[in-house]
């Protein structure tokens, strides 16, 4: 009887796990290709045969080597519209360049800027809709836009009352849940949740505490539908094939920049006109200070107006960071913003923004008016991450509620 009823619960656990598809017991996958949820089309083609398909895409959306718009059409699928997030459809636009609609060139479908006049999908875009997909590859970090894309993608469809179908993809910073908490007084582009900087969760996940924690205006809640990756965990050490971004454009840029995005914040050049963006920082103000340097030039697509361009730069070179300690310590990383801090020779414009071309101020990153008081207060790394609790703790245990994957 005892076994019975085991079996009973297994069998029931298996089927009701929120509302995702492919479903799995199994959590040992240290010898099993991930499997994206893009991937397994033989959980969601039937939910698109015949109907009229919108995608949110870019050049993430893959299947293997193909794209999965051409992979959908090829196989019969109607896809009649694609959203594109910032950087656009193929991810060439440079960060915060205004992005135009446009046709696609290989297959002629319209493509809507979601990075220009418009954040959020109109009642107009989406009538002739019957199901949208949302597949892009995200890096698990509060101010890469592409939660705040999905925010809006679902708020649209939970308006017109039409399903959103997720196809999860592996957060490669999955494993870091780290830093403070948003104050949601300093709400911007660059913050939109009250989570941490790194906030743990894939795409899957994220929408599901969306919809959970009522986070959509007027407590909307939109109709989900997950594709769940197989073979996953969070602690999985998971290589991104495609770069996520133009300037996230090698694994280590994308490990290190829950910690170097924060210099986005400074009058430091954090790598954008090399081609080592988040993995380099330097100023012309720190020679003699490193011996270490380089000049950062205008790239096409990446930074056409880097700080500091044509000016040789001085600072640290963390292209060879070791990725397994970074994962191992499950810390952002303080102490390069406290010595750089410590070593810049005029502090009062060290977090002088106005005085560079750079896209948020370190209040808006950091997510708290603390951080940088701190910074020049000459603050440890311990008593800074002190100051983020209770609230860090707090978003663990909320977050508990709406994951997917071990």
């Amino acid at each position: 009887m005892k076994i019975l009823f085991l079996i009973g619960f297994i069998i029931f656990n298996s089927l009701s796990l929120g509302e995702c598809f492919n479903t799995s017991l199994k959590v040992n996958f240290k010898n099993e290709k991930v499997i994206t949820g893009a991937e397994q089309t033989e959980f969601y083609l039937d939910l698109l045969r015949d109907k009229r398909v919108g995608i949110l895409a870019n050049q993430t959306t893959i299947i293997k080597n193909k794209h999965l718009v051409d992979s959908l059409i090829s196989l019969g699928i109607n896809i009649v519209k694609v959203f594109g997030p910032e950087h656009g459809f193929r991810g060439n636009a440079p960060a915060g360049d205004v992005v135009d609609d446009e046709y696609d060139q290989k297959t002629g479908v319209k493509i809507i800027s979601l990075y220009g006049k418009k954040r959020k999908p109109s009642s107009e875009d989406l009538s002739d809709i019957d199901i949208m997909i949302f597949d892009i590859q995200d890096v698990g970090c509060r101010f890469y836009t592409y939660i705040n894309v999905l925010r809006d993608i679902m708020e649209a469809c939970a308006e017109n009352k039409k399903p959103l179908l997720i196809l999860d993809r592996p957060n490669p910073n999955a494993y870091l849940i780290d830093g403070p908490v948003l104050d949601m007084k300093l709400k911007s582009g660059i913050g939109q949740f009250p989570v941490p900087i790194s906030h743990g969760m894939t795409i899957g996940e994220f929408a599901q505490m969306i919809n959970g924690e009522k986070w959509l205006p007027r407590e909307l809640q939109c109709d989900l539908k997950i594709i769940k990756i197989k073979n996953y965990t969070h602690n999985t050490d998971y290589t991104v094939p495609v770069k996520p971004s133009p300037n996230l454009n090698t694994q280590q840029s994308i490990i290190l920049y829950p910690s170097t995005c924060l210099f986005e914040g400074t009058y430091l050049n954090h790598g954008r006109g090399t081609q080592f963006p988040f993995t380099i920082i330097g100023s012309p103000k720190l020679k003699g200070k490193y011996d270490f340097s380089y000049i950062p030039v205008s790239i096409p697509g990446m930074s056409t107006s880097p700080i500091f361009m044509n000016q040789e730069c001085f600072g640290l070179d963390l292209r060879n960071t070791d990725l397994k300690k970074i994962r191992k310590s499950r810390k952002i990383n303080l102490g390069w913003m406290i010595e750089l801090y410590n070593e810049y020779p005029d502090k009062e414009e060290f977090f002088d923004r106005s005085k560079s071309n750079q896209m948020g101020n370190i209040d808006n990153l950091a997510g708290t008016s603390e951080f940088k008081e701190q910074i020049k207060a000459g603050k440890s790394e311990t008593e800074i991450r002190a100051s983020w609790e209770p609230k860090l703790s707090e978003y663990k245990k909320m977050r508990k509620k709406y994951l997917i994957y071990p």
